[in-house]
This record gives C-alpha cells, structure tokens and sequence, in this order.
C-alpha cells in the first residue's frame, strides 16, 4: 500500500476518533436535553462515519473485497441518525420538558427553552 493512502487512512482514523470522543464529551456535560442530543446525532455519526470510510478504504486498498456489512452500517447511520433525532426531539416538546425540574447545580442562564411552535402562551393548557 502507497504511503499516502496509509497517511489518509490514519488521518481518517484520527479525524473519526476524535469526533467520537467529542460527541461522548457533549453528552456528558452540555445541561440540557436539547442540547444533548447533538452530540450523538452530529459528531458521533460524522466520527463513526469516519471509522467505516476507513476501514472500507483500508480492505480496498489490500486487496480484500470491501464487506457489505460496513457500507450498510454506513447508509443505515447516515439514514437513521437524523430520524431519531428529530422523532426524540419532537417527543420532548410533546413532553414539555422545558418546564421540567433542571439539574442540580445548573442556573436558568445555563437553559434554552425554545418558543412554541403554535406561538401559545404557556398557561393556555
């Protein structure tokens, strides 16, 4: 193998590491549900996304056929990530989880609550 591909496959590796290391970071200490959710649903699938194209250039360039179970996991990352998100998200506005308890240790300037969708008060239910 060049030593270049091997230089963009750790690259790849590197960039994927990180990404993951950042989304696992996010989840832990942003404050709020909201906030969380992009950690895993942004940096975690661009990392494991990084992680696949790499292990899928790596068995190209040896000479392996590239497994089909590494492009599926691919799509179906690529396809199902932003679904949940955006289905979890819309839960918790169904839930009001803006007016939930906060967290031990966080102040009201540490929350984001967004505005009504139907642009409601919120004493009208």
């Amino acid at each position: 193998m060049n030593v270049f591909w091997e230089l963009l496959l750790v690259a790849l590796l590197f960039v994927g590491s990180f990404f993951i290391l950042m989304g696992g970071i996010g989840v832990v200490k942003l404050s709020e549900f909201f906030r969380r959710l992009h950690a895993p649903t942004k940096a975690s699938t661009l990392g494991v996304g990084c992680v696949l194209a790499a292990s899928v250039g790596y068995h190209l360039f040896v000479g392996s056929d590239p497994q089909p179970r590494e492009l599926l996991i691919t799509a179906f990352l690529l396809i199902t990530a932003p679904i949940s998100a955006h289905l979890m998200s819309k839960a918790a506005l169904s839930l009001r989880m803006d007016e939930w308890p906060q967290l031990p240790g966080r102040s009201e300037e540490d929350t984001h609550v967004p505005p009504r969708p139907d642009g409601g008060d919120d004493e009208s239910y």
